[in-house]
């Protein structure tokens, strides 16, 4: 069991452990641009997708999507690149389905079989934490002015705690991806959050680790404060400058003048120093559970430059990571994949007008078998300079 002393992770042994690793993004919870679709909540998906072929129907989708999308291989793969750490992205409806926790279950005893610690990550909360799609949200955030969602909240956290509270393979819990409070008592709500939080999983679990996330999408620690239980860690993501990674603004290299301000190694290290100033100040590990860049090609922009230099602050402020993310469907905005696909069949379409996963709904009938058999990642290229880059740097 993976516990916290003097702001390090340490194993059983007492020895010092760097979690590094990638994030299964888009597999427990679908997103859009992920599957090269627009960033639609998967609540809209699923719902639009019912409608068309029914609720049998719909359960068969998820269970294919589930067991192709990321299979045991794909675990295997991540142990022998040279990564300890998934970060694993659900959607909480996940474990209010029949099987959903055994869905889970059966990921962390893949990690456990090869060697991988696991962190578990509710990547989007009853009610939801923000307003964006990656919460499952159609547009509002009601989980903090709602005492039912709250409760919810807590409860499926007590039910995770007891299944796993002696699990050596799960590292920690993720309990609330990026959330974003944007009132002007947001620190006084989200550290309350937290404390009745944490506090419910600790009457069940004394064990594992738990990773706070910061407010505004997991950038301001601030808002959490001093910490308050023992076995935290605090949690940021870190995709600056967002016109560059995401590739909002074409054409930006990096290094260079990016909207107005020169990034290079030095101006990340800045960017990240205050993390590390909180670590130290309130002898916290800090885990970057997200970090990434668009790749337009390998390197062409600089994209590898970026996440060198991170890596490079990352090591030397002793900060834990997790790529984002493993795989997706080649895109030409937002974070990508370690593993990417190319290809450009039909329920792809990236020409239009309807392209991406919302081409299931007219395809499923006639292409269920081949779509199926695309989700499988040896249909996906290699980034290997990416894959070795961040393997390079898994060893420290």
């Amino acid at each position: 069991m993976l516990t916290i002393k003097d702001a390090n992770i340490i194993n059983s042994e007492g020895r010092q452990i760097f979690l590094h690793g990638a994030n299964l993004g888009g597999w427990l919870m679908m997103e859009g641009y992920i599957l090269q679709g627009r960033n639609i909540p998967e609540r809209i998906f699923k719902r639009e997708f019912k409608k068309r072929w029914g609720q049998k129907e719909l359960d068969r989708f998820a269970e294919l999507y589930r067991n192709n999308f990321i299979q045991e291989s794909d675990f295997k793969d991540i142990s022998s690149s040279g990564f300890n750490c998934v970060r694993l992205p659900f959607n909480y409806r996940l474990l209010e389905e029949k099987n959903g926790l055994t869905i889970l279950k059966n990921a962390v005893k893949l990690c456990k079989k090869y060697d991988i610690h696991c962190i578990l990550d509710m990547h989007a909360a009853p009610g939801s934490q923000n307003e964006d799609w990656h919460a499952d949200s159609e547009g509002k955030a009601e989980l903090w002015a709602s005492k039912k969602n709250q409760e919810r909240f807590f409860r499926l956290w007590e039910i995770l705690a007891d299944e796993f509270n002696a699990e050596s393979a799960v590292a920690g819990y993720d309990i609330l991806n990026e959330p974003v409070i944007k009132s002007a008592d947001a620190g006084k709500i989200l550290r309350n959050f937290y404390i009745k939080a944490v506090k419910r999983i600790r009457d069940i679990d004394k064990n594992h680790i738990i990773f706070l996330e910061g407010n505004i999408w997991s950038q301001v620690l601030e808002h959490i404060g001093e910490p308050f239980a023992d076995n935290l860690s605090y949690s940021v993501h870190f995709y600056h400058p967002l016109e560059f990674t995401f590739n909002l603004h074409k054409g930006l290299k990096y290094p260079g003048n990016i909207m107005g301000e020169y990034w290079d190694i030095n101006r990340i290290r800045k960017r990240l120093e205050g993390y590390y100033s909180y670590s130290r100040k309130w002898n916290v590990p800090i885990f970057a559970g997200e970090f990434g860049v668009n790749s337009r090609c390998p390197g062409c922009y600089g994209e590898l430059g970026w996440v060198k230099d991170t890596l490079k602050c990352f090591k030397e402020f002793g900060f834990h990571w997790t790529y984002w993310t493993y795989k997706a469907i080649g895109n030409s905005v937002f974070p990508d994949g370690i593993y990417r696909y190319l290809a450009n069949p039909a329920w792809i379409n990236r020409q239009g007008p309807v392209y991406g996963f919302e081409n299931f709904y007219a395809l499923w009938k006639g292409h269920k078998k081949e779509i199926t058999e695309s989700w499988k990642t040896p249909n996906f290229t290699k980034e290997n300079q990416l894959l070795n880059l961040l393997a390079r740097f898994s060893s420290f």
